[in-house]
C-alpha cells in the first residue's frame, strides 16, 4: 500500500469515528427535543429505529467525501460541514427504509431492516406495521432537511447547503421511482440502469456530498459543475456496479445481507441483465425462475451463482466496473492543477478502491 493510499484511509477512518461520535450525541438528544414522554408509544419506537439504523455500520462514504471535497480547497473544519454530514447520513438512513420497504429486505447492516422490525413489534397488524415503517422514513427524510434549517450558519451559506440538499432529496424520490419502473419493466435497458445509477447514486452518494463539502469551504462551483458531474457519473457506475456484484457474488458476513436478495425481489440491475442475456434453455429458465421469486432458496441462489461464473459474468462486470473506476480517476487527476494535491488522491484513489471492496 502507498502511503498516500495509507494516508487517504487513516483520514476517512478519522471521519467516520469523528461522525459516529456526533450521530449518537445527536439521537441521545433527539427525543427530548421533540417532545420526549409526551410522544406515547409508536413515535419513540420510530426514534429508536432510525437511530438503530443509523448508527448501526455503513461505510459513511459520503462523510468521507463531504470533509475530504472541502479539503480540496484547505478548509476540513468549514463552517457547516457538522450539520451537512447528519442531513446526508438521515437522508441515507431515509433512502435505506425505502428501499427495504420496496424490497421486503428482511436484513440491513447486519440486523433487522426498519420494515421487518416494525412487523416483528405488530405481527397480527401487518398494515400498521407498514405504515410505522413509512413514517420512520418519513422522519428521517425531515429531519435531514431541519438539521440544515435550524444550523447557526451565515444566512447565505445555510440557503446554498438547503438548495443542494433539497435538489438531493427530490432526485432521490425520483430515483425511487425509477428504480421501481425499471423492476417492472422486462426489458429494462442500459439506459434505464444508467438512469437508475444517476438519480440514485451519482447524485445522491457522491456529486451532493462533495457540493455540499466544497460550499461549505466557500468555493464557487460554477467553473468545476461539469467535471464533477463528470467524476459522479463514472464514480456512481462503478459503485453500483459494484453492489450488483456483491449481492450475487459477495460474502454475506461482510456486506450484512442474504445473498441474491436482488434476485429475490425482482431487480433488474447489472447483474441480473447480464445472467438472462448470457444463458438460454434451462439456465435461463433456473435464473427466470429465481427472479421475483422471494421464497427462492439458498441452494437455488447458489446454482444461480454457479451458472454466473460458468458464463463468465462476474469477469465481464469486474472489467466494466474497473473500467468506470479508472475514468473516475483519470477525471479527479485533472484536479491537481487547482486543488489540494493531498485531498484530489483520495478522489483518484476512492474509485480504484471501491472496484474491489467486499462490502
Amino acid at each position: 500500500m502507498s502511503s498516500s493510499t495509507a494516508g487517504a484511509l487513516e483520514r476517512a477512518a478519522g471521519h467516520r469515528q469523528r461522525f459516529d461520535a456526533a450521530f449518537e450525541k445527536y439521537f441521545a438528544e433527539l427525543a427530548g427535543d421533540l417532545g420526549g414522554a409526551q410522544l406515547g408509544r409508536f413515535a419513540p419506537r420510530c426514534l429508536d429505529l432510525l437511530a438503530q439504523l443509523s448508527l448501526r455500520g455503513g461505510k459513511r462514504i459520503r462523510i468521507t467525501l463531504l470533509h475530504e471535497a472541502a479539503g480540496l480547497v484547505g478548509a476540513d473544519e468549514a463552517v457547516g460541514l457538522a450539520e451537512a454530514a447528519l442531513s446526508l447520513e438521515l437522508l441515507h438512513s431515509h433512502a435505506l427504509i425505502l428501499d427495504d420497504i420496496m424490497d421486503d429486505s428482511p436484513m440491513r447492516r447486519g440486523g433487522p431492516s426498519t420494515y421487518h422490525a416494525c412487523r416483528q413489534d405488530l405481527p397480527d397488524n401487518p398494515q400498521a406495521a407498514l405504515g410505522l415503517a413509512m413514517m420512520t422514513g418519513d422522519l428521517a427524510g425531515f429531519l435531514a432537511l431541519r438539521v440544515l434549517v435550524r444550523a447557526d450558519l451565515p444566512a447565505d451559506r445555510k440557503q446554498a447547503l438547503l438548495d443542494v440538499q433539497l435538489g438531493v432529496t427530490t432526485d432521490t424520490v425520483i430515483g425511487q421511482v425509477l428504480d421501481l419502473e425499471r423492476d417492472v419493466n422486462p426489458t429494462a435497458d442500459e439506459g434505464m440502469l444508467e438512469t437508475v445509477c444517476e438519480y440514485k447514486t451519482s447524485r445522491y452518494t457522491i456529486l451532493a456530498p462533495m457540493r455540499l463539502g466544497l460550499l461549505a469551504a466557500g468555493q464557487d462551483l460554477v467553473p468545476y459543475e461539469e467535471s464533477l458531474h463528470r467524476y459522479a457519473r463514472l464514480a456512481g457506475l462503478g459503485g453500483q456496479i459494484r453492489d450488483d456484484y456483491l449481492d450475487l457474488f459477495g460474502d454475506p458476513a461482510l456486506t450484512g445481507k442474504p445473498r441474491g436478495a436482488d434476485l429475490r425481489a425482482g431487480r433488474h440491475t447489472y447483474v441480473t441483465r447480464d445472467l438472462l442475456a448470457a444463458t438460454g434453455g434451462d439456465e435461463h429458465a433456473t435464473v427466470r425462475a429465481a427472479l421475483g421469486n422471494p421464497h427462492c432458496t439458498p441452494q437455488t441462489i447458489d446454482r444461480v451463482r454457479d451458472i454466473a461464473h460458468r458464463r463468465h459474468v462476474h469477469t465481464r462486470l469486474q472489467a466494466t466496473l474497473d473500467h468506470y473506476a479508472h475514468a473516475a480517476a483519470a477525471e479527479a487527476a485533472s484536479w491537481h492543477r487547482h486543488w489540494n494535491e493531498e485531498a484530489v488522491a483520495l478522489f483518484e484513489q476512492l474509485p480504484l478502491w471501491n472496484s474491489r471492496r467486499t462490502r
